[in-house]
């Protein structure tokens, strides 16, 4: 049957009868006669092949553009700059887009001005032999007697002995009563430890503690950021603490 529809369709062809026509007459689709004029696509598609209309870059004219690209000047700035501050200076080396291709392909399109670097945090390592060597203290919140009432427990281990200098209860945290509260633990311990541990909060960085800190000549240490498991003595010892049988579902601070 397609054998006989295409040659009733040539025969109309070489009638002069437009392919429309020649369609509605046999009751085929348009679509299908153009589909059946070309051949099946077998493997992947060929590559466009682009005329060499003699405006395109030659190797040498793309490795000057390049050059400009790295120049000293220029080693900071996007594609975009350094294409618009050479048309200013009435040099056109090439299209904006193509400066773009020449930079893609020499892997500098993406960010082009220089990155600090910043080498990776250590992990902390805490040893003491002895006791009132090392310390570690941490926040944590306890429940109020009413609700969206929290209280704040400071706490300081001494990590040889598990013994604790010195906890507080406040109603909320603040720097200034952190550095008053490890300057009266450290007093009252009648030792100066060499190394107080703590996470990066923001009252363990805070200024208030690190200029204690540093006047009494003790070693600040933190948590790697973003490491949950780098204070574990007292993370362990708040678990423990909540999940007694016995602690209190809230707290009251009398007034």
């Amino acid at each position: 049957v397609d054998e006989a529809l295409s040659g009733t369709f040539t025969e109309l062809r070489e009638a002069s009868i437009p392919i429309r026509r020649s369609c509605q007459l046999l009751g085929r689709a348009r679509a299908t006669h153009y589909r059946h004029q070309q051949p099946p696509i077998l493997g992947p598609k060929k590559p466009r092949a682009v005329p060499d209309n003699g405006q395109a870059l030659t190797a040498a004219e793309r490795a000057q553009v390049l050059t400009v690209i790295n120049s000293a000047q220029y080693a900071d700035l996007a594609i975009c700059q350094i294409w618009a501050r050479e048309l200013d200076e009435g040099n056109y080396r090439c299209s904006m887009s193509s400066m773009y291709r020449i930079a893609a392909a020499a892997g500098q399109s993406r960010e082009r001005c220089r990155l600090a670097t910043h080498s990776a945090k250590v992990k902390p390592e805490l040893l003491a032999d002895g006791p009132s060597q090392v310390w570690t203290w941490d926040i944590t919140k306890l429940r109020g007697p009413g609700k969206g009432v929290w209280y704040h427990l400071y706490v300081l281990i001494d990590i040889y002995s598990r013994y604790n200098p010195a906890w507080i209860v406040a109603p909320g945290e603040s720097a200034d009563l952190a550095k008053d509260f490890i300057d009266e633990a450290i007093a009252r311990n009648g030792a100066v430890p060499h190394t107080v541990h703590a996470d990066r909060g923001t009252s363990m960085t805070s200024g208030p503690v690190s200029a204690l800190l540093t006047n009494l000549g003790i070693t600040r240490s933190h948590s790697r950021p973003r490491v949950s498991n780098d204070n574990p003595f007292s993370e362990a010892q708040f678990k423990t603490l909540k999940y007694l049988h016995d602690f209190p579902k809230s707290f009251c601070i009398p007034g």
